[in-house]
């Protein structure tokens, strides 16, 4: 009994051009990436919420993950895209009434489905071991049986570009099989990701020419041209696009999704998401990079942190005049925000913007843009960094407006012990002696570490007065080892992210010992996050 169709998504996106989701299958194949049920449900969901086409959900029959995924599909409440099932051709030597992977396929619910055929006569011989006319067959026989119960069809032509290099005439042969067939779309695939946009560009368009087929694209980044082959291969007029969120994929990934989508929208003006989308794009790729446990990459294009950073002078200077002469586009049509770094390269301008983006204006006031600029630049040379850690430069900026530090507890002292034990255990307790309200406060701290006693004791001894820390977490921490002097004297800087579940902010700390360094970023973080709260400074 052949399972029907999970119906349409109601509001999916004009036919006319496809954007077609591939994360979940070969974005999964990424070293690294190991995707639940659960992950793959979750990122499904993203997708569709971003408005893409297509979602290719995995291979149902080939693992039990991929099978039990397309069960629980079935029952979420799509709205844009239309779910894809992926699997090969019929076996050699029979039908594609009898093969069970091809059952599979039916039998997921999945209203389209991707085959993957092979086009390079080569591999047709070595990896299916038939003929290239059983291969034709192959093709033919399972996209007539898919089409027959109901089922659109796309062939992912597999080493196409490699094939047609070898033997044009069998390649093409490929393509009019499945479109003859009954394939909507015949994708063009650079499986090796060798290569060039050139090459791309008059390959489809010979092929679109001599078969009169609709031509899609899936590139490999191996050459670092994915995006390029593939808005090449539209050029060339395809009209089908497969990506990956973030460009996941096997080797060095797949066609990013957020570029191409942003080119073909803003460079294009091809409409291919729904009104809107496009501004929750930088949302969408920070999520899926949460689901598949990666960090996102900060300089991804359009959405990555620093797509829109600004560091150096001349830079600001020509930014606080008009925005669009360093920006290739608005960063807020992408969901993503400018950001003007403070450095040891940073001029008036870049501290003057910063200031405003921060709530200060300074312009006017050139001696104090002056200072601000003079103490950036030294903190700088002793190993501080301020584009990581705006919190810290805040505070700085801060200080330097007002004339006096925002502190809201003095330090008398502190202490880290680490006690190694006989069984090799290790016991870490911190001592801090603070004033606080014109109160001495003396508290202790155990943790996993040190800087984790240290932490723990800062936060036991200060809770009691300033409860609103009992929201602070510490979110990230990083240690760097400056250049200079040789092995354990060298200086360290250390990063922290601290959040209160609202919002998060980094603070710098640098210092001839990984601990202090650590207690420097640490009472900044606190004192930057009593202020979030809208406390007054104490001290």
């Amino acid at each position: 009994m052949t399972t029907p169709a999970t119906p349409a998504a109601p509001d999916a996106p004009d036919d006319g051009f496809h954007v077609f989701d591939t994360t979940l299958r070969d974005g999964a194949q990424r070293e690294g990436i190991h995707l639940t049920v659960a992950d793959k449900l979750a990122i499904a969901r993203h997708l569709d919420d971003f408005g893409v086409g297509f979602i290719e959900g995995g291979w149902p029959g080939a693992n039990p993950r991929d099978t039990e995924f397309f069960r629980r599909a079935r029952e979420l409440p799509w709205r844009h895209a239309h779910l894809v099932a992926f699997g090969a051709t019929r076996k050699a030597g029979t039908t594609a009434a009898e093969d069970p992977q091809v059952q599979a396929l039916l039998d997921s619910g999945a209203p389209v489905v991707t085959l993957v055929a092979k086009s390079h006569d080569k591999h047709v011989e070595l990896a299916l071991r038939t003929t290239p006319e059983e291969n034709l067959a192959m093709i033919a026989d399972t996209v007539r049986h898919l089409r027959a119960a109901g089922r659109r069809v796309f062939v992912d032509c597999e080493h196409f570009f490699d094939g047609y290099a070898d033997n044009p005439g069998y390649a093409l042969d490929v393509v009019r099989a499945a479109a003859g067939a009954g394939a909507d779309v015949v994708v063009l695939c650079d499986t090796n990701g060798g290569m060039l946009p050139a090459q791309v560009q008059a390959t489809v368009r010979t092929v679109v020419a001599d078969t009169g087929a609709r031509i899609g694209i899936h590139a490999q980044d191996d050459t670092g041209c994915a995006v390029a082959n593939t808005l090449a291969a539209v050029d060339a007029g395809a009209t089908h696009v497969q990506c990956t969120a973030n460009g996941y994929g096997e080797r060095v990934g797949n066609a990013n999704l957020f570029p191409v989508v942003a080119a073909l929208e803003l460079k294009y003006g091809k409409r291919v998401l729904p009104p809107g989308a496009l501004k929750e794009m930088t949302r969408i790729s920070h999520a899926i990079a949460e689901v598949v446990n990666l960090t996102p990459s900060t300089h991804q294009p359009y959405v990555g942190l620093s797509a829109f950073a600004h560091k150096a002078g001349l830079h600001a200077s020509a930014i606080k005049v008009d925005p669009d002469l360093y920006q290739h586009i608005d960063p807020e049509l992408v969901g993503n925000s400018m950001r003007m770094l403070v450095s040891d390269m940073a001029g008036r301008a870049s501290v003057e913007l910063k200031g405003r983006e921060l709530g200060y204006d300074l312009e006017g006031d050139r001696d104090l843009v002056g200072r601000i600029v003079a103490r950036v630049k030294e903190q700088e040379a002793k190993g501080y960094t301020y584009e990581a850690a705006d919190a810290s430069f805040e505070l700085l900026l801060r200080d330097e407006v007002t004339g006096r530090a925002a502190r809201f507890f003095r330090l008398e002292s502190w202490r880290a012990i680490t006690d190694q034990r006989a069984d090799g255990t290790l016991d870490n307790e911190a001592t801090v002696k603070l004033w606080a309200k014109g109160e001495r406060v003396v508290a202790t701290g155990e943790g996993n570490g040190p800087v984790n006693a240290l932490d723990r004791a800062l936060r036991g001894g200060l809770e009691r007065t300033f409860p609103e820390l009992a929201r602070l977490q510490l979110v990230d921490y990083k240690v760097r080892i400056l250049a200079g002097r040789a092995g354990t004297q060298s200086t360290t800087r250390v990063l922290i992210t601290t959040g209160d579940g609202e919002g998060e902010w980094s603070t710098v700390g640098v210092a001839d010992n990984v601990i202090a360094a650590s207690w420097q970023a640490l009472e900044d973080a606190y004192t930057y996050g009593l202020l979030r709260a809208g406390l007054r400074p104490t001290e």
